[in-house]
């Protein structure tokens, strides 16, 4: 497996030159690009964004040696599944945007958040339109040639492996899979049983620790990696049990770390090496 990094662990003034020598220079081997609102950060993808542009930042990928593994997003926020058609409009269009955005800059997949429950809406209906929004962009998918990752985050739409799996294979589309996101399920089970259960379906896998309260469902926050409870030794063999030998993609902050005097240079090379020590170990 390799080492990536999310852009959001980078400090927000860095411009995309600045990004990637930093993170070349602090030993990953590749690294995740978000599709942000305008004004995020100054490494952000917008719906914006060039073909030109994308065209100058694969140019700094090649000039790094730094590939763009995949492409993730801040803007799905329970559009997918919305009741509101106009919503629905916009995931589509995000997700065509980040398709365009990977097949430029050569990333294998993208990152999309099917899902966002609130009162508006049922599970039910939420996991209907979600996936008839991902339906949708099946020709899309497949023309791209780019795996989409269906991510597990906090939004209370997949609790379980064995729904986030059976959300996939009801789709029955060979390039939409899991984007698995380790720290993600920590409060409530254990990575390794997903992994277990969703298997080949991952494509792409997101890091990051979470430090529980006391057992399940009593809370905890997220920690600087190996300072938290995921059972590193147990979660690396499980993926390569089921055959992923992709990136590990650290989606961690700065704010985590407890020396707080820390620069951001020096934060990216604390990742990188606490992801060697969760290979070797």
């Amino acid at each position: 497996m390799k080492k990536s990094i999310n852009a959001w662990t980078v400090e927000d003034a860095a411009g995309f030159p600045e990004l990637f020598r930093q993170v070349k220079d602090a030993g990953f081997d590749g690294v995740e690009l978000n599709v942000d609102g305008d004004g995020h950060s100054a490494y952000s993808l917008t719906l914006a964004t060039t073909q030109e542009e994308l065209r100058e930042i694969a140019a700094l990928s090649r000039q790094y040696g730094l590939p763009v593994v995949s492409i993730s997003s801040s803007l799905y926020g329970g559009k997918m599944g919305s009741p509101d058609p106009e919503e629905r409009e916009f995931a589509k269009a995000l997700l065509r945007k980040q398709l365009e955005c990977a097949q430029v800059l050569g990333s294998s997949g993208i990152l999309t958040v099917p899902g966002g429950q609130s009162p508006r809406i049922t599970l039910a209906e939420d996991y209907r339109r979600s996936q008839a929004t991902l339906a949708e962009l099946r020709e899309d998918i497949l023309a791209a040639g780019v795996y989409v990752g269906v991510e597990n985050v906090w939004n209370g739409f997949f609790t379980s492996p064995a729904e986030m799996a059976r959300f996939i294979d009801g789709l029955d589309c060979p390039l939409i899979g899991a984007y698995f996101d380790v720290g993600n399920v920590m409060a409530f089970s254990w990575p390794e049983s997903w992994i277990e259960i969703l298997g080949k379906r991952i494509h792409h896998v997101h890091i990051k620790d979470f430090k529980r309260k006391a057992g399940l469902n009593q809370g905890g926050d997220f920690v600087s990696l190996t300072r938290g409870d995921v059972n590193w030794p147990a979660v690396i063999p499980a993926l390569r049990q089921e055959g992923f030998e992709g990136y590990l993609t650290a989606e961690v902050s700065i704010d985590d770390w407890d020396e707080p005097e820390v620069i951001y240079p020096d934060y990216y090379k604390i990742v990188a090496e606490a992801i060697g020590n969760i290979l070797e170990n």
